[in-house]
């Protein structure tokens, strides 16, 4: 089978740094699908585990984390779905990728394509759309009310692929008020396009802008991407005993100065049900399930901003690339082979 590989870590500008390759077709375990993929979506994970992790000795790596596609095989144990069924999800971090034209995934993390979209539209939406949820309802959990803040979330990076979808859940399920960050002028449009009520300029100081607002500090705060310039900014904005949770990755985060507010910190990691197979595991494919009810009913829409092309090395590399800017709107998505 055609899939998309690298050998040794190495700058997107490199030809060799994804490579085109033909690769066996794989087994299905238990509780596994093979799925013919049709359509995927490049993350900030793809670049970041293509720039810094080896693959084993003698081995290729195959990354890739978001895939629309349709069912071709079930494992003995499989019960949630069957072949012909179209699907989509977001993979696990510790198997190979959906750059490949057929790929295993444990059933339990897959959801039912939303039938109003196409393979290409689906496949923007399972990682950052996971990511939201499980950062809005499992870890702020916005429902649950902070006594005396202003029942709203700041979500700094609004208009990239996670805060493009968060957004949107927030406004679809839940009353709190939602504002975004974003520093130019497309990006505010789009933000305020998908929902928000508010748009701030983050490369401003945020607590100045919070307070001329005049909505209170926020009970929530949801950090999508340079937590690390925003962070004393956060402490100051955010209210007492509220719940702040970011999704980036910083060489160091000092929590002391939230200890004043005792606020509570919570660290989003979408891939953690699947790699450490915890028992709450087939959440991931309920929710994916319910995303796709809101997609098909209208209350969300696909993240989709650019179909670069095919799926293969070329198109890819060009993808990262993009990604590696830090300026991308929405999502990035390459479809068929």
């Amino acid at each position: 089978m055609r899939a998309v590989a690298y050998k040794t870590p190495q700058p997107i500008a490199n030809e060799t740094a994804l490579i085109d390759v033909d690769l066996p077709v794989p087994t299905p375990g238990e509780r596994d699908l093979l799925v013919e993929v049709r359509a995927v979506s490049v993350n900030p994970v793809d670049t970041k585990v293509r720039a810094g992790v080896q693959p084993e000795p003698e081995q290729l790596k195959v990354l890739g984390w978001d895939a629309a596609g349709v069912v071709k095989a079930v494992g003995p144990k499989v019960t949630l779905f069957k072949p012909g069924d179209e699907v989509f999800y977001a993979g696990a971090i510790d198997r190979p990728g959906t750059n490949a034209e057929l790929h295993l995934v444990d059933e339990r993390i897959v959801g039912r394509k939303p039938q109003s979209l196409d393979f290409a539209a689906a496949s923007a939406l399972p990682l950052t759309a996971i990511t939201a949820w499980e950062t809005i309802f499992d870890r702020l959990r916005v429902n649950d009310p902070v006594p005396g803040a202003a029942n709203a979330v700041l979500i700094i990076g609004g208009a990239g692929g996670v805060g493009s979808i968060a957004i949107q859940l927030l406004r679809a399920l839940t009353n709190v008020t939602v504002i975004a960050t974003a520093s130019r002028a497309e990006t505010r449009e789009w933000a305020l396009k998908l929902g928000a009520h508010h748009v701030l300029d983050h490369s401003r100081p945020l607590a100045a802008e919070i307070e001329q607002l005049a909505l209170g500090a926020p009970a929530f705060v949801f950090s999508t991407t340079n937590t690390d310039k925003h962070v004393d900014e956060i402490v100051k904005l955010i209210a007492p005993q509220g719940r702040f949770a970011l999704i980036d990755d910083l060489a160091v985060l000092d929590v002391t100065p939230f200890k004043r507010k005792s606020v509570s910190i919570h660290w989003e990691m979408m891939f953690a049900r699947p790699l450490f197979g915890t028992p709450d595991m087939i959440e991931q494919h309920n929710l994916l399930n319910r995303v796709a009810e809101l997609v098909d009913g209208g209350k969300i829409r696909t993240t989709l901003t650019e179909t670069l092309g095919p799926i293969d090395a070329a198109t890819l590399r060009k993808a990262h690339q993009m990604i590696e800017t830090g300026r991308t709107r929405g999502k990035l998505v390459l479809a068929g082979f």
